[in-house]
């Protein structure tokens, strides 16, 4: 339903967001989140051009996030990689259908909707707290669904 890039997006916003207000390296989240670097940095780009995330050069620099986990919600993660296209007109173009949607594409939209007000209501630190037995799609300290330990910090 999402795209790669909304994952690789979730998955590093997640990194992040445990990691408040640390900054990280390209290099130690592409690790963490088993993303691959390349693609990383083209997600962190959108990320950034979003406001979502910052970027400082040099020593003690990386890549943080601008707001609290508390206060980012998905939607704002997935909108700003790769936006939820919700159907206004038919999109087989047909006139049959008129000004309005016909009743598939009605259900589809309203179905639509139904995603992104979950994710307008979900913040990433929801998302962080939820108690889960599952392993995660990123190295989270140990004691969080038993995921190994974090890794140190740079020197």
């Amino acid at each position: 339903m999402f795209s790669q890039t909304v994952e690789y997006a979730l998955r590093a916003v997640a990194h992040l967001a445990d990691r408040s207000p640390e900054a990280r390296t390209t290099g130690q989240i592409a690790r963490a989140t088993k993303v691959p670097a390349p693609y990383l940095s083209k997600v962190l780009q959108g990320l950034k051009r979003a406001g979502i995330v910052r970027s400082q050069r040099g020593v003690g620099g990386g890549i943080a996030l601008v707001k609290r986990p508390e206060e980012l919600t998905v939607l704002e993660v997935v909108n700003a990689v790769d936006p939820i296209c919700r159907i206004t007109t038919c999109p087989l173009g047909l006139a049959s259908h008129g000004e309005r949607l016909c009743p598939l594409h009605r259900r589809l939209d309203d179905a639509l909707a139904g995603v992104e007000d979950a994710f307008r209501r979900t913040t990433m630190a929801e998302v962080l707290a939820e108690p889960t037995e599952s392993v995660p799609l990123c190295d989270f300290p140990a004691g969080r669904g038993g995921a190994p330990a974090r890794e140190p910090a740079p020197a």
